[in-house]
């Protein structure tokens, strides 16, 4: 297994109880692991009942996990920041107030968050998740985690284009000269070349680190929409290049005693004949396997429960290679 594994899966399917369970699982095993949680939701709060915030901090209660939750809000702003400062030791002071403004307005849209959460996540990869043998990802809903997920080679090319742009802007600065005069600028130790060189090698690691040392699983429930969701998105990650490892059906309802046949017991059996021709449905249609079916408990699952859940997780453990 590798070191990073990501559940993803439509909103509500229980990728948190599932990433949780499996990093129970992991740290049980002897593995030192980290659960990070990249959804706004962040339930993962409730499923150990304490808080968490951007730092790891320990499981209390299970040696060997510990969990954080990365918060978008905040990503955005340090995002924000962080460029507010490259920018204004690289432009001139009049400009320094329009750059705010701008970026002030981009605080809210779609591609800032998006660009504030990849840059957090990837920096737990690269650099938090650094002391964890297993780091567990519990993901926003499919639509926006496929799209961080592809976020490395979009940015990539773009990041690209602005450096051809760049040089050739340099090269004409230095055809300029003329005469004793010197090129306003130099291609060597130019400082928007070295930012944008630092950005295309982050993008670099995050592509590579998501396609040799990282697994995909989805999580889903026995009912059609989840199923239809679930196949959209093993073709989204395979245009990614990414390949998902295994799925896992959560929530599935719990047959009857055969003595039972009390109206509710007629309904549960009804319900349970219907999520075994979503699950043929699931094996027989799709490539990746089956790993797991979990049953819905009757209280939230935290504590011994998600021991319960750990033991039906059919995802080994096992200790990733270290280079």
């Amino acid at each position: 297994m590798e070191r990073f594994v990501f559940f993803g899966g439509k909103g509500g399917v229980g990728k948190t109880t599932v990433s949780c369970a499996y990093g129970y699982k992991c740290a049980n095993a002897g593995l030192r692991t980290l659960v990070v949680s990249t959804d706004p939701a962040h339930s993962v709060s409730d499923v150990f009942d304490q808080g968490f915030d951007d730092d790891p901090a320990p499981v209390e209660g299970v040696d060997g996990l510990d969990a954080m939750e990365i918060d978008p809000d905040d990503e955005v702003q340090r995002h924000l920041s962080e460029i507010r400062e490259g920018l204004s030791e690289q432009v001139s002071a009049a400009m320094v107030n329009e750059i705010n403004r701008q970026l002030e307005m981009s605080h809210g849209t779609p591609g800032a968050y998006e660009a504030a959460l990849f840059d957090a996540f990837v920096g737990v990869m690269r650099e938090e998740g650094e002391p964890y043998d297993r780091v567990v990802f519990d993901t926003a809903p499919t639509g926006s985690t496929l799209r961080l997920l592809g976020l490395p080679e979009f940015l990539g090319d773009w990041i690209d284009r602005l450096m051809y742009k760049r040089r050739q802007s340099i090269d004409l600065f230095e055809k300029a000269a003329i005469g004793d005069r010197e090129a306003r600028r130099m291609m060597d130790g130019d400082p928007v070349l070295a930012r944008l060189q630092k950005r295309k090698e982050f993008f670099e690691y995050a592509g590579e680190a998501l396609r040799e040392d990282a697994a995909f699983f989805l999580v889903l429930n026995p009912d059609q929409l989840s199923v239809n969701e679930t196949g959209r998105a093993i073709e989204a990650f395979a245009d990614r290049d990414l390949t998902v490892r295994g799925l896992v059906a959560n929530k599935l309802t719990p047959e009857p005693d055969d003595d039972e046949n009390g109206r509710g017991a007629r309904y549960l059996r009804d319900r349970v004949a219907t999520e075994r021709e979503r699950i043929e449905q699931v094996e027989e249609g799709f490539e990746p396997p089956l790993l797991a079916t979990i049953e819905s408990r009757t209280r939230e699952v935290r504590g011994d429960l998600l021991a319960e859940v750990a033991a039906e997780l059919d995802v080994e453990p096992a200790e990733p290679e270290r280079a």
